[in-house]
């Protein structure tokens, strides 16, 4: 344990350092024990604008390495040389080092300050011509390290070095001024040369570059004593990702291209002459993406001293360190493997407080890392003081700590209930409990965080009973060892109160390490380790045990802490602690035993065949977990230097070539974008074949190298069969027979046989035939596209700017890089480039990120481009402010792009919703300007049923919550664009509706906010009915003013409760109504209306005191008085309008109208001094309405703008043309009306009033999920569509288009498509023979599959037929000799309908872009669209009578399943309905039968995954049934009755399922489920028949099928009469 130091007295160090400045995070170390020489710190630094690379998700920790000078003297004479500027032995040479990262450029600062100058390499001796000394690989290795001295501030400019200056920034930009045409410098020759780019290499000068996948060293502190080395921590190691989330390695791919990564950073290490020596998991740094680092770091000197000294730990300790002292006496250490050390506490030669610490190790815990601190038992309850001859006192080591807290009760409730079928956490130690227990000793700063942000001192538990009996969690190593943890830092807080039965902590800490090593917990300790570490984690035990974990939802997702399962079997007891054989032994043997502790001191030796049994169970256990004790080296000597110089014994001067001789004579001199685009080409190339790897082995010629190369060789292929095994492929017992006799572990036949070939390659026993790291690069195993996504990706992850690195990928991929790789390699590179989008950027990067967003748009597969694509969009979408990229991604072109990628479907799920929320809540105007654009320009081509549901109702949903005028905008363009029938049939009823709403909201009592927030809504109804109501003739206007009791103008100006500011812009806007509409008909029309309002003005009481009327009176004769003058009462209203209408209709024809005139003109005389004039003008105040919007580009303020300024409204350019067309000439007016259409399209689309609750007060969220849909179960409309039954039906993704399959004369079949939005047959395909009993629709390809025995895939655009497909007895005779059952009888018919031979049903596969369908005998063939041929075939399935049932229905989970973040993901099974009622699960992914149940008593009639985890499914049975998934492979079904005869179908739209049956349909909520499941398990519907909206009559005709448009809140449903029937 050469050169480390307990982690105290590191904190202290780093302290002393570099000052409070620097956080210490935790150490980090090898050991078990908490001793190491290295540790995490957090720099923070604030003025960072850049991220500097991959390592974003922890760009502000640090990792500090403390290097003794005496143990790396080369390494440390090399610092100091670079320091001091030594030259003294330089010496001529033919070639030199130019490490400079920016070239002769970056030598032009003559203002380089001598502390922290970069490293160069000018006065380094060279040994040998064309090789390197030393001093020559430690430069080439630490290419941009800086030097400065140990403090606070060398280490923030390192810091801010790394996140903001970047140092290899200018590497990148020579790499774009070659994709753009330019001229680079040699920098970019050098760095892809590193990457394996053939080039010819200059001889005059070699570039010092950092590989792309060696960890970047930022820089060395020195002090008196030590070196520093600085690198930034990356997210992840690959033991991180084995350990705690394996699935993050998706696909072999990505394990392919890991290795790929590192074989390349081992060529360029090799070049060097150089090993690593120390190739493991825990050395392969990983970023979120997955890209890796190999860590390289500097080994002790040979000759430094005595490794395995134990004074080497506390040299470096302080002198009385406490820490030293604590674990002096353990016998463990990080040389030791888990089968040494397991053996050792089997025998009782290890206590258990040091064999759980090593345990902890294994499982990767790490001390002072509060989120994953060391766990361990708590052993006593408290209660007493424990004894070992009773019972009393102890904890029940048999249960877990959690479920000994919760009680089974409560956790039999949670595994029952919860979604996530779980008992515990997924941690049994958390970083709330570990702050409490060490809250004593943690800087409050630290409490606040994890604990409470208020810190209350008297909340922590004051003792160790009640410290128990508040925690759920296990206890931790320091209350066995250290008795500060008792003892309080801080004034506030009292120590931690000890037991009674203990007088001290350093008692209590004795007596409790005491009761762990106690017989009574030796003999129960195995139980506590198979619950935390062991067989109880998972599978049946861990239900027994009432230890089931909370599982990520998201498997994927890479993870650097989490539970690992170190045993799969139960743990062995400890040697002679077996408590069943213990009571049949001569007590005797017990003697040793004083208090709680163990004599160590006892003889182990035991009589022949006593312990026999116990032997070979330990033995088998130890066979069994021999995967924790991995090996990747052949050898590992600790006094060797790992990063030395490595030349080989016999090497060739042949293999010694110099650059520019006979060997590169092939090699280009000069490189461009042409000759990238050639090597990152991806031509279609078929899947590597065995032999050609098999060849490549017998003709390699081994690498001439060290033995210390050909080590690394073998550390690399461990590493690639490890992530193919998921465990390690050598340990201790393996490895040590394979260095005896050659023989091969037998976990290689587990891999597969290409990584079976590459890894016998390298781990060959003879060291001299391993391949270089070089020829493995070149070898046929790794395909073009892993070497291609490779050459595209290397360059991102240069610590270079987001900028630069943005431009990069940008301009590349628009030359044409994504294009040459082809969809699969740019899938995999996205996940390196679009992060680059959602940063904050400049204006000018944000042409470059929205270049690279169309060039992945139109680069990637549909599914990918939802996948990936989409979430950035969204991210970018949901930005607050203003953002050019933002604007740039809501113009209408790039959202056609989109449609035609990924279909309107999508766009309408993800994207729409997003481009709405930029039109309230105080959004950019330039923002809000261009959404407001797009949604008018889509709303004609997504149809009026969507743009209703998924536009105007959002919209409105938002007045009174802070909608823009650009959004009222939308609403009144929207209805100018969709005409006039529009107008009235859908827009005005709404508003009508929430005008109504909100009056009777105002009416009750509610808080003030709900009143406020009615005024607003109102304000903001009337400005958007005014805007419409200049669209539409006089006579519309005048029935809608007539046709209810009273217009909604004058309705909401006899409202008392409503603001006056309100009450005065509704006066206004009737006013200007009444002047468009003239004299006559507002006598006619709108005065008898004003009578009652009048008639109330006339006898209401004041409602304003006489000083506010005398106040009012003076300044109305003050100043003329005009209607934007805000009112100050109700009463206030007669002056805005009596005065108006006397101008408008007459005095004497006001007077007829209003009977009581006289009332009204007295308070007008008195109160305002208003009296009628006869004079030219009607009044002595000029009444008249006034223009809003000059006939100029610019609007004015409008009177409603003055009038409601307090709410900072302003009105919309669709508002002020309409009021400057009310005061231009009739014929100019006429032109601003639209006129009614005749035929219309959506003329059949009712108003969706009737299904609408109205508005939500107060919630901001998705307006899709804040309306449930109302179904009225009404037929709007109806075409005939077929002579016979309707038997199929499917509806396109844009809801505008729908296919209908059915029985046409002489019983042929037919496929006909309709255009929904005139209900009219736009085209057919009539090319079946027999009748066609499904369709679907493949994707946006504009290709139908329709199935009638045979499969036709034809264009729905042509109706020409593209491929027809069908199934023979010899492809039956194949699968059934396949089938998953024996006895299937493929000769015999099912139901007597189908044969064998005929296809039944189908499925389409998206994501795979494959059909699946179900045959008459029960099998499910798989078609390959693509390519147009048949693939496998899976067996069919048997039933009691030998006869074998067709495949009635199917279905995948996945597909049609959405994550929280609306992308679809890859099925991953299928589930097929069968006519006999049975139901089977096919795992896709695997090719086999997951389960098969009987489902039903009848014919399965459809089956449907409305998530990953649900199956619902109909039958003839008159059932609807629920299968949860996740809790059993044969569950137990909700069942859904209510029935009265089969349910033919069903359709789901979000949490409701509608099934037909007969002429009914019945409606179900899935939520009802999930929460009435445990009560009833099972649920009655009523059913409802459909009716005619117009007629009122019912419909008679039995319904055969159903579909949903969720989009427009539609079904449509098929009838045996040939009808199909389009339903609200």
């Amino acid at each position: 344990m050469r050169g480390e130091v307990c982690f105290d007295c590191l904190e202290q160090r780093i302290k002393s350092d570099f000052s409070d400045q620097i956080v210490f995070s935790y150490g980090l170390s090898d050991s078990p024990l908490p001793f190491g020489s290295s540790a995490v710190v957090q720099v923070s630094d604030s003025s960072r604008e850049f991220s500097a690379s991959a390592f974003d998700s922890t760009s502000s920790q640090f990792i500090l390495e403390y290097l003794r000078k005496e143990e790396h003297g080369c390494l440390a004479n090399y610092v100091y040389g670079q320091k001091c500027g030594n030259s003294n032995d330089a010496v001529e040479c033919d070639e030199y080092l130019d490490c400079s990262p920016t070239g002769s450029e970056a030598t032009k600062d003559d203002d380089r300050d001598l502390v922290t100058e970069d490293i160069t390499c000018g006065s380094v001796t060279c040994e040998i011509s064309g090789t390197f000394s030393c001093w020559r690989k430690i430069a080439a290795l630490l290419p941009i390290a800086q030097i400065s001295r140990c403090s606070a501030s060398g280490l923030q400019k390192l810091a801010s070095s790394f996140l903001s200056e970047c140092p290899e920034d200018q590497i990148l930009a020579s790499l774009h001024r070659l994709i753009d045409g330019e001229s680079s410098g040699q920098e970019t020759q050098s760095f892809l040369r590193l990457l394996g780019l053939p080039l010819l290499e200059e001889k005059s000068k070699f570039q010092c570059l950092r590989h792309p996948n060696l960890s970047p060293v930022l820089g060395f502190l020195t002090s008196s004593d030590c070196l520093v080395s600085v690198l930034p921590k990356a997210p992840y190691t690959l033991e991180n990702i084995l350990y705690y989330s394996p699935g993050a390695i998706k696909s072999e791919w990505h394990r392919n291209f890991i290795i790929y990564q590192l074989l390349s950073a081992l060529a360029h290490l090799h070049e060097l002459k150089v090993s690593h020596g120390d190739i493991r998991p825990s050395n392969i740094f990983l970023s979120d993406s997955l890209w890796s680092w190999l860590k390289i770091y500097s080994k002790p000197d040979l000759g430094s001293g005595d490794a395995n000294s134990s004074a080497s730990i506390r040299r470096w300790c302080v002198e009385g360190c406490y820490s030293s002292g604590l674990y002096a006496d353990l016998q463990i250490s990080s040389h030791l493997d888990w089968q040494t050390i397991f053996d050792k506490w089997w025998r009782g030669e290890v206590s258990n407080f040091e064999y759980l610490l090593f345990l902890n190790k294994l499982a990767g815990r790490r001390w002072g890392d509060h989120t994953f601190h060391p766990v361990m038992p708590w052993v006593i309850d408290f209660s007493k003081k424990p004894d070992n001859d009773s019972d009393s006192g102890w904890r029940d080591l048999r249960k877990s700590k959690w479920r000994l807290a919760k009680g089974d009760e409560q956790l039999d409730f949670t595994y029952s209930t919860f979604e996530i079928p779980h008992h515990v956490s997924d941690e049994c130690l958390s970083e709330l409990a570990v702050c409490s227990y060490k809250a004593r000793r943690l800087p409050l700063s630290v409490l606040r965080k994890a604990v409470r942000s208020v810190y209350e001192p008297n909340e922590y538990p004051s003792d160790m009973q009640r410290l128990y009996d508040w925690t759920p969690d296990e206890c931790i190593p320091e209350f066995y060892c250290d008795s500060r943890i008792f003892c309080s830092l801080h004034p506030s807080m009292s120590d931690l109160a000890v037991p009674p039965w203990a007088s001290s902590p350093e008692e209590f800490i004795r007596l409790h390490r005491d009761a762990l090593e106690s017989p009574h917990v030796s003999s129960l300790i195995h139980h506590w380790i198979d619950i935390t570490f062991g067989y109880k984690m998972s599978g049946q035990a861990a239900i027994t045990a009432k230890n089931v974990m909370l599982s990520s939802s998201e498997l994927t997702v890479p993870r650097s802490v989490g539970r690992r399962q170190l045993f799969f079997r139960p743990h062995p007891v400890r040697l002679r602690f077996s408590r069943e054989k213990e009571q049949s032994r001569n007590e005797l043997e017990m003697h040793t035993f004083h208090g709680f502790g163990v004599d160590h001191k006892r003889s182990v030796i035991l009589e022949a065949g006593e312990y026999l049994e116990e032997t070979e169970e330990a033995s088998a256990f130890s066979e069994h977990a021999s995967h924790l004790s991995p090996k990747y080296h052949l050898h590992r000597n600790l006094d060797e230097s790992h990063l030395h110089e490595s030349y080989s014994e016999n090497i060739n001067k042949a293999d010694t070539i110099l650059p520019g001789t006979s060997k590169n004579k092939c090699l280009p001199s000069d490189i461009s974008l042409n000759y990238l685009l050639e090597h990152i080409e991806v031509r279609d190339e078929a899947s590597m074949e065995l032999q050609e790897l098999l060849l490549w082995r017998q003709d390699f010629c081994p690498g001439n190298f060290s033995k210390d190369i050909a080590g690394d060789i073998f550390s690399i292929g461990c590493v690639l069969a490890e992530l193919y095994l998921m465990k390690p492929l050598f340990n201790s017992s393996s490895l040590a027979t394979y260095l005896e006799g050659g023989g091969l572990p037998e976990l290689i036949k587990e891999l597969p046989p290409p990584t079976k070939i590459l890894v016998e390659a390298c781990i060959e026993h003879d060291w001299r035939r391993r391949p270089s790291a070089k020829s493995l690069l070149e070898s046929p195993y790794f395909s073009a596209a892993v070497k291609s996504a490779y050459l595209f990706a290397a360059p991102l992850h240069l610590l270079a700017k987001g900028g630069t690195r943005l431009y990069y990928a940008a301009s590349f991929a628009k030359q044409g890089a994504l294009k040459a790789m082809g969809t699969f390699v740019a899938e995999m590179c996205a996940v390196y480039c679009l992060p680059l989008v959602t940063t904050h950027l400049s204006d000018h990067d944000c042409e470059s990120a929205y270049v690279l967003i169309k060039e992945f748009t139109k680069s990637l597969t549909p599914m990918a481009v939802q996948r990936l694509v989409m979430p950035c969009i969204q991210k970018i979408l949901l930005t607050t402010g203003y953002s050019h990229l933002k604007v740039s991604l809501l113009q209408d072109s790039f959202v056609r792009e989109l449609w035609n990628r990924i279909g309107k479907r999508v766009y309408l799920e993800m994207i729409h919703p997003l481009v709405i929320s930029n039109l309230y809540n105080s959004p950019d105007k330039i923002s809000a300007s261009a959404a407001s654009v797009l949604l008018i320009g889509s709303s004609e081509e997504l149809g009026a049923p969507v743009t209703v549901h998924q536009t105007i109702l959002p919209l409105i949903n938002y007045f009174g919550k802070g909608i823009c005028t650009d959004g009222i905008d939308v609403l009144v363009r929207i209805g100018r664009l969709l005409g006039v029938n529009f107008i009235v049939k859908q827009m005005l009823p709404l508003l009508e509706h929430v005008v109504f709403f909100c009056i009777n909201l105002s009416s009750m009592k509610k808080p003030e906010p709900v009143h406020s927030w009615c005024s607003l809504a109102l304000t903001d109804c009337l400005i958007t009915l005014d805007g419409l109501v200049a669209l539409i003739s006089d006579e519309l206007l005048i029935h809608e003013l007539t046709k209810g009791r009273l217009c909604l103008h004058v309705r909401v100006l006899m409202q008392k409760n409503i603001e006056l500011r309100v009450l005065q812009f509704a006066a206004t806007s009737l006013m200007l109504i009444c002047q468009r509409i003239g004299q006559e008909l507002t006598a006619l029309h709108v005065l008898p209306q004003l009578k009652e309002l009048f008639d109330e003005f006339a006898f209401s009481e004041k409602s304003t005191d006489s000083s506010d009327s005398l106040n009012w009176k003076i300044r109305t004769t003050e100043q003329n008085f005009h209607p934007e003058s805000p009112i100050k009462s109700h009463m206030d209203l007669v002056l805005l309008l009596y005065p108006s209408f006397a101008a408008l209709l007459g005095m004497e024809k006001l007077r007829q109208g209003c009977p009581t005139w006289l009332l009204l003109e007295q308070y007008l005389l008195k109160h305002h001094n208003w009296k009628w004039e006869y004079t030219g003008r009607s009044s002595r105040y000029n009444m008249e309405a006034r223009p809003v919007l000059n006939k100029g580009p610019a609007p004015m303020h409008t009177p409603s703008k003055k009038q409601l300024n307090g709410s900072g409204r302003s009105v919309p350019q669709s508002q002020g043309l309409r009021n400057s067309n009310h005061l231009q000439g009739p014929v100019e007016g006429q032109e601003a009306v639209l006129n009614p259409l005749v035929h219309e399209p959506w003329s059949w689309f009712p108003s969706p009033v009737a299904c609408w609750d109205g508005l939500d007060i107060g919630r901001f969220g998705n307006p899709k999920d804040e309306q449930r849909w109302k179904i009225r179960a009404s037929v709007l409309s109806s075409a005939h569509a077929h002579h016979g039954a309707l038997r199929s039906l499917v509806v396109s993704e844009d809801e505008c288009t729908v296919f209908t399959s059915g029985i046409d004369p002489g019983f042929k079949g037919s496929v006909q498509k309709w255009e929904l939005a005139s209900l009219s047959c736009v085209s057919g395909y009539h090319a079946h023979e027999e009748v066609v009993n499904d369709i679907s629709i493949l994707s946006a390809t504009g290709k139908i599959a329709s199935c009638d025995g045979t499969i036709h895939v034809w264009n729905s655009q042509t109706g020409k037929l593209i491929s027809l497909f069908s199934e023979s007895p010899t492809d039956q005779d194949q699968a059934s000799s396949k089938s998953h059952s024996n006895q299937c009888n493929r000769h015999g018919l099912s139901s007597g309908i189908f044969d064998g031979n005929l296809y039944t049903c189908m499925h389409y596969l998206e994501y795979m872009d494959q059909l699946v369908v179900g045959t008459g005998s029960g099998a499910l063939r798989f078609i390959d669209l693509a390519r147009g041929q048949k693939l496998q075939l899976w067996g069919g399935e048997p039933v009691e009578s030998g006869f074998t049932s067709l495949v009635s229905a199917l279905c995948s989970g996945g597909s049609q399943t959405k994550h929280g973040d609306g992308v679809s993901v890859s099925p991953s099974w299928i589930a097929a309905g069968f006519s006999s009622g049975q139901c089977r699960l096919f795992d896709l992914r695997e090719s086999g039968v997951i389960s098969a149940w009987r489902a039903h008593d009848g014919y399965v009639t459809k089956l449907a995954a409305p998530e990953s985890h649900l199956l619902v499914s109909s039958s003839l049975d008159k059932t609807v049934r629920i299968w949860d998934l996740r809790k059993s492979w044969t569950p137990q079904p909700f069942v859904i009755k209510g029935h009265n005869d089969g349910v033919s179908s069903f359709s789901i739209w979000g949490k409701d399922v509608i099934s037909i049956s007969r002429n009914n349909i019945g409606i179900f909520s899935l939520s009802k489920s999930q929460d009435e499941e445990e009560q009833h398990q099972q649920q009655r519907i009523i059913p409802q028949k459909l009716y005619m909206a117009e007629k009122g009559g019912r419909i008679s005709s039995d319904l055969s099928t159903i579909c949903v448009l969720p989009f427009s809140r539609l079904f449509i449903v098929g009838a045996h009469d040939g009808y199909m029937r389009i339903c609200c």
